[in-house]
């Protein structure tokens, strides 16, 4: 799993990797060549490319230096120019190298009205943004402040261009004329403008098709409003020696596919639905009977063996028409059955669409009145009426899972949304560690934080899950995955990546994350599952 690792994090790993023999220099040549590496991807259908690096005074600069010097050595056809920002030390052996490698240079000290970074901006094909990297501080002033705004009016006036110049009517149509590439922009460990930590964004900072950024993830990468600057994230490790003690106990982690992996619980082909374990899910409403289906089809889509959906006998009436493989439970005054039926399952899932009334908080103080509980999800409804049990923390399974939407967790937590969504990262971990439970914050890039200080982040941020069900189908998939013996936190950080996942998929198979709805994203579990299995 990647670390999510602060600045002074990041600077100590640097010293410590110094210390043990990769040498200052010796990161920076190989933070160089990864960026020219990424380069040449980025320009792999751009015959004769043209590519503007900026080059800030620091290290970010130095890995923008070396990344020209190896581009031109890597794609003989490129054609490779630097805008240097004033500043750099004197001597500079990485500008040198530059220099003795025939490479133009441009000064941004000898370009008073920036004419010539705008001509240089707008004529490239990939633009490397390697001014500040992990070293910005905002508000940007000075000359920096004047390239950045610069190089961001440049591709603006660019991007109108094309579109002035050529008109679509017919966006199916297959002869119309094509349009010029657009210039894209490669950011160096972090989007000139970003602050790496917090995620707050100067108003011109520059937005990234792609960034690429070194050792692990920064938590202003996978932050809004900065995650929006981003583009797409890679993460380059330098191989690094082993043994620097910062980096491997570090806690805050950024969740990949072999991460993900790793927490599939075990199929033998020889298993039967006992083997794959019971979910109950207590949902649905005359409101909301949706819920109930949407949470009760993604167990099974997770491998559930066997779902039960416990509900009121006229939310089971209008469901059971349509959904075969469920068992049904009719709710009931006497909660007898249900209470038998808890003591027979692996995994309950408490929330989705229940409502808020009476009723319904009348059967969640019941559950929580069983004597043994097995794993616990509560979501959607079931956490505002949770919110309003007095003895709420004592009375949960050890590391229920609870799934709160911002609003929701501003309600958890007796304060406002903005609250929320201005300290995610801390608020999560304060309130699993308080809490005893594992909270995840859903959102762009969502957050699961465990009672021990660990924090995973989602690597997804797609608006195809921003609509209605998803969170019921998020919640669902864990819970069929803790019936197959999934533990907790184990089966957090995956439903979160399916989730997400599945998300991604059913925006590329609908066209448009604009048209995605949950059922898309339900459909699309078994496609997420085969890929991450096959990746």
């Amino acid at each position: 799993m990647l670390k999510v690792l602060t600045v002074a994090q990041i600077r100590q790993i640097e010293a410590d990797a110094d210390a043990a023999g990769v040498s200052y220099a010796e990161l920076m040549e190989r933070a160089g060549r990864a960026i020219a590496e990424r380069a040449i991807v980025l320009l792999a259908d751009r015959p004769q490319p043209k590519v503007t690096i900026l080059v800030g005074t620091g290290n970010n600069g130095g890995d923008g230096l070396v990344a020209g010097r190896w581009l031109a050595q890597m794609q003989s056809d490129a054609l490779v120019r630097y805008y240097v920002l004033s500043g750099r030390a004197d001597p500079d052996p990485v500008l040198q190298a530059a220099q003795d490698a025939g490479l133009f240079i441009a000064n941004a000290a000898d370009d008073r009205d920036r004419r010539l970074l705008r001509n240089m901006v707008a004529s490239a094909d990939l633009v490397i943004d390697a001014i500040f990297g992990i070293g910005a501080r905002l508000p940007l002033t000075d000359e920096a402040s004047k390239v950045v705004r610069g190089t961001r009016q440049a591709l603006n006036e660019r991007a109108a261009a094309m579109r002035d110049r050529y008109t679509t009517l017919d966006p199916a149509a297959t002869d119309q004329t094509e349009h010029p590439p657009k210039t894209l922009v490669l950011a160096v460990d972090c989007p000139s403008g970003l602050d790496c930590d917090t995620g707050k964004l100067d108003a011109n900072a520059l937005i990234a098709d792609e960034t690429i950024t070194f050792i692990g993830a920064k938590p202003g990468l996978l932050l809004f409003p900065g995650a929006g600057a981003v583009g797409r994230l890679r993460v380059a490790k330098l191989d690094l020696p082993e043994g620097i003690a910062l980096l491997d106990q570090a806690q805050h982690t950024l969740l990949d596919a072999d991460t993900a992996r790793a927490a599939l619980p075990a199929r033998p082909v020889d298993g039967h639905k006992g083997t794959f374990g019971r979910a109950i899910i207590v949902a649905g409403s005359a409101q909301y009977s949706g819920a109930a289906a949407l949470a009760a089809q993604a167990a099974y889509r997770s491998g559930a063996g066997l779902v039960t959906v416990a509900s009121p006998p006229s939310v089971i009436g209008v469901l059971a028409a349509g959904l075969h493989e469920p068992t049904w439970l009719p709710l009931s005054d006497d909660y007898a059955a249900l209470r038998q039926a808890l003591g027979n399952c692996e995994a309950l899932l408490f929330g989705p669409g229940v409502g808020q009334s009476t009723e319904a908080m009348t059967l969640l103080q019941e559950i929580l009145k069983s004597e043994a509980l097995p794993p616990m999800v509560i979501d959607a409804d079931g956490l505002t009426l949770l919110g309003d049990i007095g003895n709420r923390w004592q009375s949960l399974p050890d590391m229920t899972i609870l799934t709160p939407h911002p609003g929701e967790m501003a309600r958890l937590c007796n304060i406002d949304t903005a609250a929320v969504q201005a300290n995610r990262p801390a608020l999560a971990l304060e309130k699993a560690a308080e809490w005893k439970v594992i909270v995840i914050l859903k959102g762009a890039h969502t957050l699961i934080a465990t009672p021990d200080g660990k924090l995973t982040y989602s690597p997804f941020k797609t608006d195809a899950l921003a609509t209605a069900g998803t969170g019921d189908v998020l919640a669902g998939v864990i819970a069929g995955l803790l019936a197959q013996g999934a533990a907790p936190d184990r089966a957090a950080v995956l439903g979160v990546y399916l989730q997400g996942l599945a998300g991604v998929l059913a925006a590329q198979t609908m066209g448009s994350t604009r048209s995605v709805i949950a059922g898309d994203v339900l459909r699309s579990l078994p496609a997420a599952l085969a890929l991450l299995a096959k990746s």
